[in-house]
């Protein structure tokens, strides 16, 4: 990795490390979520619905706020990923294992991980219900619920032919886990190969040659396309007949202060909201310092002041060592941080979106200690001044 120094020289460089710094210290040593000591209850001050960047970026802020007792999450899943990084992994550069930890890791310690996932909401009367037939109530709830992929809206799927080839003799060594991955292959009618060695890759022809190793010199030819997929996407099936959402099925809240318009004890970050912006880690680290001014307000019955003005950043990458930086507001105009033009192909920025963002992520955000560069914006600008 390139020294931050090396990234940005000078005096504003030494300042951008020693925020970092501060935020390692303030964060402390990553504890492992073991489950509140307390008895699992059916009533919270802080109800979080999801464990993605926006659940546990703000259990974390609600964690200081209200007490760990008092705020739950709720979210299904075992494993916590940072998406941002599965550009880099596709293309080979990063190792897929280096995009997901235990969800257990990133749940603030003491906060209540309710494992189920949520199959109704009631603003009216202040609850949720979920899978496992609870009634959870709340007196605020904030909603992360991301978003939902739509592979099968687009009617391709009957057309694709999708082929696994291995060199292998089974699709798995241990029969229990290979029974379920042949189910899984069933049912979705997907093509394996047993015994399979591929031995060249025609490039210029999309070609891919394969030796059968049970018949030693006779060979396959299959053509290939690669296919990088964006599908279509929506909010999460249980958000599109909710009371919370819009006529299009998001969350439906205030875009400068994240608050919900019809409910004023819901919120709503990240994916699953109807923000007019990019929905990126970057808009959700941003939209949770908003949110977390917003709540304090709010409890304190107060008006909210801090506006959200739609920042999200999308790193553009345009090889294996450069990134274009784009930075933007809702009006889709440049809100960049550095003192440079971001516009130009940069190493500098592809290691911050290699291994710099992976670790503010990390260590400070899903900590709510990282709100979004506009600190250090206004601090490179001052400098500039």
């Amino acid at each position: 990795m390139v020294p931050l120094v090396a990234v940005v020289s000078g005096p504003r460089a030494q300042l951008f490390a020693c925020l970092l710094r501060l935020g390692t210290q303030q964060a402390g040593p990553l504890q492992l979520h073991t489950g509140a000591s307390h008895a699992a209850r059916n009533h919270y001050e802080v109800l979080v619905l999801g464990g993605g960047s926006g659940g546990i970026t703000m259990a974390a802020r609600m964690k200081r706020k209200v007490g760990a007792e008092n705020v739950a999450v709720v979210e299904p899943s075992e494993r916590h990923f940072y998406q941002p990084i599965w550009t880099l992994v596709g293309a080979g550069a990063k190792q897929l294992s280096s995009s997901g930890r235990p969800m257990a890791s990133v749940i603030p310690s003491g906060v209540e991980w309710i494992k189920a996932r949520v199959t109704e909401l009631n603003p009216d009367k202040n609850c949720i219900h979920t899978d496992n037939d609870e009634q959870i109530s709340y007196r605020y709830l904030i909603i992360a619920l991301g978003i939902q992929l739509h592979y099968e809206k687009t009617g391709k799927r009957s057309k694709a032919n999708i082929i696994f080839n291995t060199s292998l003799g089974a699709i798995f060594g241990v029969k229990k886990y290979a029974d379920a991955l042949q189910e899984i292959i069933r049912e979705r009618n997907l093509t394996v190969n047993y015994k399979q060695n591929l031995i060249e890759v025609r490039a210029d022809k999309q070609e891919a040659v394969f030796e059968n190793l049970d018949k030693p010199g006779e060979t396959q030819v299959i053509s290939y396309e690669m296919l990088h997929v964006t599908p279509p996407m929506g909010p999460p099936d249980v958000l599109k007949t909710s009371p919370v959402a819009d006529a299009a099925g998001w969350v439906d809240v205030d875009k400068e202060t994240l608050q919900h318009k019809r409910y004023p004890n819901v919120f709503g970050i990240g994916d699953c909201t109807n923000l007019p912006t990019s929905k990126t880690a970057a808009a959700v680290a941003a939209q949770s310092g908003i949110l977390d001014r917003t709540i304090s307000l709010i409890m304190k019955n107060q008006t909210p002041t801090k506006k959200y003005d739609g920042y999200t950043s999308c790193p553009l990458v345009t090889g294996y060592n450069r990134v274009i930086l784009a930075e933007f507001d809702y009006k889709a105009e440049p809100l960049e941080t550095f003192p440079f033009d971001q516009s130009k192909e940069r190493l500098s920025m592809y290691v911050m979106k290699a291994d710099l963002m992976p670790f503010l992520y990390w260590n400070m955000m899903l900590r709510g200690y990282w709100g979004g560069p506009a600190i250090l914006r206004k601090l490179f600008h001052l400098g500039m001044s």
